[in-house]
């Protein structure tokens, strides 16, 4: 059952709408008895870092959350702030991350390359999967996606980075560790590239 964390941050019914269309077993989780029928986790986000954090702190949900994902090893999605989350840090705050994997989210005003450019980062930018992983099968090649954001993961490891854009300077906007995705981008405003990630998604076991 692919389940949409609900800790008051994303597009929750977007990603509920696509997967009933998909005919893919979807519900929402508000609090820890919710997570009990899940497959697979969907990790939305919007917004600040500590915000987002203080959020899902104060859900009830954290501790059950690195129950599944780090010990059983439940497939997770986080997408946007949801995958900023992942990381221990952020420039953009103070909270610690989840730290589900190694790296620290920087802003794009620290790199002299794109010191200049507007920010936040919006609109359609191309993607390019480094690495052949399930998350984009079919979106080898010509992969658009739809972002919104200031400030970017920076992995401690490189084999952690699974697909990169440019915006003045190269970055990682998809990464993986073992069960654990993360995207930039959100899939659920990308038209069919992003139905296809979050298809591929639900695949993953």
């Amino acid at each position: 059952m692919i389940t949409i964390i609900d800790y008051g941050l994303g597009n929750i019914l977007a990603f509920v709408n696509i997967y009933k269309k998909l005919d893919v077993p979807v519900q929402v989780a508000k609090n820890t008895d919710d997570l009990s029928k899940a497959s697979q986790l969907i990790l939305p986000g919007v917004g600040a870092f500590d915000h987002a954090m203080g959020l899902l702190e104060a859900s009830g949900m954290r501790q059950t959350l690195d129950e599944l994902v780090l010990v059983r090893k439940m497939p997770v999605l986080g997408i946007c702030v949801g995958m900023q989350i992942l990381a221990a840090s952020s420039d953009e705050g103070k909270m610690p991350g989840l730290g589900w994997i190694p790296g620290n989210v920087r802003a794009f005003d620290s790199e002299l390359q794109s010191a200049s450019l507007p920010l936040p980062h919006m609109g359609w930018n191309d993607v390019r999967p480094l690495l052949n992983t399930r998350l984009f099968k079919r979106l080898e090649k010509d992969a658009c996606f739809y972002f919104l954001h200031s400030y970017f993961f920076e992995c401690e490891q490189i084999k952690n980075i699974i697909a990169i854009a440019n915006y003045g300077v190269d970055f990682s906007c998809a990464v993986h560790l073992e069960n654990i995705y993360g995207v930039q981008f959100h899939p659920e405003k990308s038209h069919q590239w992003g139905i296809q990630l979050l298809k591929n998604f639900a695949e993953v076991d």
